[in-house]
């Protein structure tokens, strides 16, 4: 097949799963691994992409993000809930700047690890949505700091690839006691300086690579691509999460996972 149809392909897997908890970055890169893209450049794609499915946050959310935004100067509460972002985003700034070449050489050609994560990540999933503590918080932009830091924390546990980055979030959102929406709806905004930080790195990392005749126009196909798809998902997740819990996710985790592992160990 052409480049721009594989483009495409990734492009639609990562708006599916950039959002619910079963790791897009480990999705994309056990698809990428199964239809034998080896190229390196692949792998800064499956990065870089996913700044497409974050604008569906920014154009999804846009007016409660812009209110907080130009009121900073004024409202305390919009300045309380930047300042749990920042707080929620340091660890995982610190953690990938040390981290990301390792990161990227080992773990993302790895898919046993990236399956066996699914699988650890699924019964995590289904431990919590049935036994996480009462909340104590529904609004995702009035979290204590505590709670953002230890969402932040969290967070690092999804630079390795089948861990899910939102999944990770969530888990650690509902340990401390907040809402199930409002757990996904933090994520949705933390993921707004997460992944542009990983695109810029990348960018910066990858500038020769990327350079190459036809690489731009690939992440243009496939960031418009995940765009599309993440606006759809977005709204579909939070209905689901708000009728039946994070558990379906935690059950297609093993399910992908094992499926995985299987073929593995066919191959």
């Amino acid at each position: 097949m052409p480049d721009w149809v594989y483009a495409v392909i990734l492009g639609i897997i990562e708006g599916l799963t950039e959002f619910i908890p079963v790791s897009s970055t480990g999705m994309m890169l056990l698809a990428k691994q199964g239809m034998g893209l080896t190229d390196p450049f692949w792998n800064t794609f499956a990065v870089m992409i996913q700044l497409g499915a974050i604008l569906a946050v920014v154009v999804l959310y846009f007016q409660k993000l812009w209110g907080a935004v130009v009121t900073l100067p004024t409202n305390p509460d919009s300045r309380r809930f930047a300042l749990t972002i920042i707080i929620a985003f340091l660890p995982s700034v610190v953690l990938g700047l040390l981290l990301h070449d390792f990161i990227k050489a080992v773990l993302f050609d790895s898919p046993t690890v990236q399956c066996i994560s699914l699988i650890i990540g699924g019964v995590v999933l289904l431990f919590i949505d049935r036994y996480a503590p009462a909340p104590t918080q529904d609004d995702p932009t009035k979290l204590t700091l505590k709670t953002a830091l230890a969402i932040g924390l969290f967070q690092v546990l999804s630079m390795i690839p089948g861990t899910s980055r939102s999944g990770s979030t969530i888990v650690g959102a509902m340990l401390m006691k907040v809402e199930k929406r409002a757990a996904a709806e933090f994520t949705f905004f933390l993921a707004i300086p997460t992944m542009l930080g990983a695109f810029v790195l990348d960018a910066w990392e990858s500038r020769e690579q990327l350079a190459a005749a036809g690489r731009l126009e690939l992440l243009g196909i496939g960031f418009v691509t995940a765009f599309i798809v993440a606006v759809v998902v977005i709204k579909a997740m939070l209905a689901v999460v708000t009728r039946r819990g994070f558990a379906p996710f935690g059950w297609l985790r093993i399910a992908i996972g094992g499926t995985g592992l299987a073929i593995l160990a066919l191959t």
